[in-house]
């Protein structure tokens, strides 16, 4: 299956994914310091000390940019099969293609504007037969 990108937009696109991961997986480790999310998380909840209600905000901030990282780092690798399989660069949903400045922007992207637009409204459009 081919899109709309020529070789030089995919690779250009392939490395700005690459360099993502890699800072993304960075930010990980240092985050986690070299534990796993599971142990990490542990010791966050063990903190709390005798000021575990002011440390609620703190906790759960912590916790949720553990949890961004990883659907972050998921989203990239996604992106990156997608690009072996030859169907990056189209919309997940209705398989139109992805605007390359959209992709510039946010290389990750798996959905076109109007899928996007309509999934955080809570309705998705059909895929395209």
């Amino acid at each position: 299956m081919s899109t709309h990108l020529n070789h030089e937009q995919k690779a250009a696109l392939q490395s700005a994914l690459t360099a993502q991961r890699a800072a993304l997986a960075t930010q990980q480790r240092d985050h986690l310091a070299g534990q796993t999310r599971a142990e990490h998380a542990h010791e966050v909840l063990l903190q709390d000390g005798d000021d575990a209600p002011q440390r609620d905000a703190e906790r759960e901030v912590d916790l949720a940019l553990s949890d961004r990282e990883v659907v972050a780092l998921a989203d990239i690798e996604q992106a990156l099969a997608r690009l072996a399989s030859g169907h990056y660069g189209l919309c997940g949903n209705c398989g139109d293609p992805i605007p390359l400045a959209r992709l510039q922007l946010q290389p990750s992207a798996s959905r076109c504007v109007a899928c996007a637009a309509l999934l955080e409204r809570g309705a998705v459009r059909p895929a395209s037969p």
